[in-house]
């Protein structure tokens, strides 16, 4: 317990890895990294920095005296200089080159661009973790028939595993906006106060060949091939905006599959994982309530209102440059990032248990199964001579009449009033014959087979092992 506000997400919900991640000292030490990048790429384009420099500032990258930071932040007013200063404590001998030409977002947006690569990553594998239960469940269940719904009133059937499949669809096209907005994060480099890279033009004597190399070598420490081709102060906003967008998009698809999940749960034909001494309500000690898939929903509709945050921001990037983004994104993005790990490890959760109740399912099919098959059983007696308007007629009229039987609480009779009509010209026992659930749910198995295929080399990646979703 504690007694000051500390974020759910953090006390609650995120992983351990992205905790981690985004948490304080990574953020600095990356700024160290950042500096030790800088010192090495100026000292091998021919500044006067020495290589005992740079091996003393690589020395002290884990050593951060965050109480002398506090301290020198209160006086100077500036978090990156007070940074600066206590680097230059440990490292007293390069204390002089610590930040030689750069300028504060040369390690704030550089270090966000490194941490948000790393987390997109991590969210790519946890949302595969999704892929891979979905997939095993869908095969299980391609071919096992079940209530469609269209304006969640009873449709034609479809089978169990061919929902999850649709589930499944959304996720890849997930999958495709994290892969593109990972390809398109491009670094920063080092460009200056307004992204003209002047102070470098005067380090280097106007040899601007060697600021352009600089600035790949920093990249390509960091794991990046391409730097933005031209920048203000900032990396572009535009890029925060991709990245929540991208998040936003899981968010959506983990509330569709939940809010299926939950509806599903309430007609009792698929439930959400449910521990043996799980309790579902303070009250009503029967109740199995899908609290997981509820959660889902939950987070996922702020994640979703999450994302407005930077294509707001990203619309007011004043000339060069404004530092109103900088305490929105803050808070925005790492916030967005942390719910969206939360959401996939329900997701995967959830996937990994779903219960499937066949036999409450078969009865749904059975109740319904004989309104589904009046188109066959049309067919059948046309087949037989009949006249199919006058055919169409009968089946509305007794459909009609078994609705509103059953509308009173009795079973459904639509066969035996079919077969009671003498010009249907169908037994009830012939009726029966084409009231096979197998009969009527079209491609289903196929589908879902072939779509399983398709992406199971995405689940198992290029070595053709599972897909890592605890890196």
């Amino acid at each position: 317990m504690t007694d000051k506000y500390e974020s759910p997400l953090s006390s609650r919900y995120a992983s351990e890895y992205m905790l981690k991640l985004f948490s304080s000292d990574t953020r600095y030490r990356t700024w160290r990294k950042l500096w030790v990048s800088l010192a090495k790429a100026e000292k091998a384009l021919g500044l006067p920095i020495t290589q005992e420099q740079v091996d003393e500032l690589s020395e002290h990258i884990e050593d951060i005296d965050y109480d002398c930071v506090s301290k020198r932040e209160k006086e100077v007013r500036h978090d990156v200089m007070a940074h600066v200063y206590a680097y230059g404590k440990v490292a007293p001998k390069a204390a002089g080159i610590i930040h030689l030409g750069a300028t504060s977002c040369y390690v704030t947006d550089n270090a966000d661009l490194v941490i948000y690569k790393d987390a997109l990553t991590y969210l790519r594998s946890e949302l595969l973790g999704v892929l891979a239960n979905l997939s095993e469940f869908a095969l299980k269940y391609k071919a096992l028939p079940t209530l469609g719904y269209t304006h969640y009133q009873p449709a034609q059937l479809v089978t169990v595993g061919k929902r999850a499949a649709l589930w499944m669809q959304d996720f890849l096209s997930d999958l495709y906006e994290i892969d593109f907005a990972i390809k398109n994060i491009k670094f920063l480099g080092c460009r200056g106060t307004t992204g003209t890279e002047a102070s470098f033009v005067d380090l280097f004597e106007g040899d601007t060949s060697k600021i352009d190399e600089m600035n790949r070598i920093i990249a390509a420490d960091f794991g990046f091939d391409e730097c933005f081709d031209v920048a203000g102060q900032t990396y572009p906003r535009k890029v925060d905006s991709r990245i929540l967008n991208a998040l936003s998009s899981v968010a959506q698809s983990c509330y569709r599959m939940a809010n299926d999940i939950r509806l599903l749960q309430h007609d009792r034909q698929v439930e959400e994982p449910f521990e043996k001494n799980q309790v579902g309500s303070s009250a009503m000690a029967y109740k199995r309530n899908p609290m997981r898939s509820e959660r889902i929903c939950s987070l996922s509709r702020y994640l979703m209102s999450d994302a407005m945050n930077a294509s707001m921001t990203a619309s007011v990037q004043w000339l060069e440059r404004t530092l109103d983004d900088s305490a929105n994104r803050r808070i925005s993005l790492p916030e967005g990032f942390l719910c969206c790990d939360a959401i996939l490890r329900l997701a995967q959760n959830v996937t990994d248990g779903l219960h499937v109740n066949e036999k409450i399912i078969e009865k749904a099919v059975k109740e319904y199964l004989p309104f589904i098959a009046t188109e066959n059983l049309m067919m059948e007696a046309v087949k037989r001579g009949k006249d199919r308007q006058q055919i169409h007629e009968i089946i509305r009229r007794c459909s009609m009449e078994a609705t509103a039987k059953m509308k009173q609480g009795y079973d459904c009779d639509l066969l035996s009033r079919l077969a009671d009509e003498k010009e249907f010209g169908l037994s009830e026992s012939e009726m029966n014959e084409l009231l096979k659930p197998e009969l009527y749910i079209g491609r289903c198995p196929e589908q879902v087979t072939a779509f399983v295929e398709k992406i199971t080399p995405l689940i198992l990646g290029a070595d053709g092992r599972s897909a890592d979703i605890n890196l």
